[in-house]
């Protein structure tokens, strides 16, 4: 899955929006490429896996309830609710600039709290899915 950067839809509707009336510069709308890597990323769970074996400093940051976590979680793996990001990610999250990867049951409350943690000012998300369909080792509270 790719993920458009919000600069280039951002400049693509001003494009869209100003073109008609001849009033943007061409070069407003051309679409530069970037070497600038997005905030937010999806990846697979096995990439998830070998950024955890080979990286130093990251969080794996498991946003599903209590209960969940306490059945069974990916060692090491903070928890924030997804409906608590808002309130806790800068208190338990405090380096915008840190590798984190997030996951829940599914996948579905991951890339809502990966998408708020972008809107939060955080660089460097990688979302991995669930945790249903994780194929390593889990642990238990």
């Amino acid at each position: 899955m790719k993920h458009i950067n919000r600069s280039t839809i951002r400049r693509t509707l001003l494009c869209l929006t100003l073109l008609p009336l001849g009033a943007a510069p061409l070069s407003a709308c051309q679409h530069e490429k970037t070497t600038e890597e997005p905030a937010y990323l999806n990846i697979s769970q096995v990439e998830a896996k070998q950024l955890i074996d080979t990286e130093s400093d990251y969080v794996i940051l498991d946003v599903r309830t209590q209960e969940e976590f306490d059945e069974g979680h990916i060692p090491g793996a903070i928890l924030i609710p997804d409906y608590e990001i808002e309130e806790k990610a800068e208190t338990a999250l405090p380096d915008k600039n840190q590798l984190i990867l997030v996951y829940c049951r599914s996948g579905r409350r991951s890339k809502l709290a990966a998408e708020q943690l972008e809107i939060l000012g955080y660089t460097k998300i990688r979302e991995f899915g669930g945790i249903i369909d994780w194929p390593y080792t889990i642990e238990k509270s």
